[in-house]
């Protein structure tokens, strides 16, 4: 166990599951975990946008272009909101993005007593672009919270997912277990009948014709190996 501050905790269960390139725009709310990516060095290579959305879009070309994890951080209200139209297209796009957004202090959250970039219900905006999303109360959620995040991404359909940090909550200050929570993976199943009959109409096929969308990203030398035998 060790007494971190919830950015602390983030960032190390970021490093933890192998992210080593963070987008984003720092801000009042998430101060606290740019002191803990500054902290961590060379761990994580921070690229500062100009715009969440070109935060968000980084991101995404990231995931698209690379395989892994495109991970970005925003403030949250506006600086959220420009971020959704990418969130939107990773999700068509099944990318594995993770979205960090920042969130007011904890008791003021649905107050809507005017708080610096507050908005109505973000949680809600969060979860209907993403495939799986969670609010922190406590650093310690961190690892357990990262975890998942990754689970959901890795699991099944891969779309992006979201953590919410209020900024009370990133500053705050708890015995936290930074080891790595293991995740049951469990990719999507296929039916073995229409494998063998896609297999059946490409073999038979005069002009065969190889259709393949981003869910195959991962899957290149595969297809390859299939354009060259037929």
């Amino acid at each position: 166990m060790s007494k971190v501050t919830g950015g602390e905790a983030i960032v190390q269960s970021l490093i933890a599951h192998g992210v080593d390139t963070l987008f984003g725009l720092p801000g009042v709310q998430n101060d606290y975990l740019y002191n803990a990516l500054f902290d961590a060095g060379s761990a994580i290579r921070v690229i500062h946008t100009r715009h969440e959305q070109g935060a968000a879009y980084m991101a995404l070309g990231y995931a698209l272009s690379t395989g892994k994890v495109g991970a970005f951080s925003v403030v949250p209200g506006p600086g959220f909101l420009n971020a959704c139209a990418a969130l939107a297209t990773a999700y068509s796009n099944n990318a594995k993005v993770l979205c960090l957004t920042g969130q007011i202090p904890s008791p003021n959250i649905g107050k809507g007593i005017g708080l610096l970039h507050e908005i109505p219900d973000q949680s809600t905006i969060l979860q209907t672009l993403t495939k799986w999303s969670a609010r922190l109360t406590t650093p310690a959620d961190a690892p357990t919270l990262v975890s998942e995040a990754f689970r959901q991404m890795q699991s099944g359909r891969p779309r992006p997912v979201g953590l919410e940090a209020p900024m009370d909550v990133l500053a705050a200050k708890a015995e936290v277990d930074l080891a790595v929570v293991e995740h049951d993976v469990r990719h999507a199943l296929v039916d073995p009948e229409a494998i063998e009959e896609a297999a059946k109409l490409l073999g038979n096929a005069q002009n065969p014709l190889i259709f393949v969308g981003s869910g195959a990203i991962e899957a290149a030398p595969y297809v390859q190996q299939l354009a060259e035998t037929l």
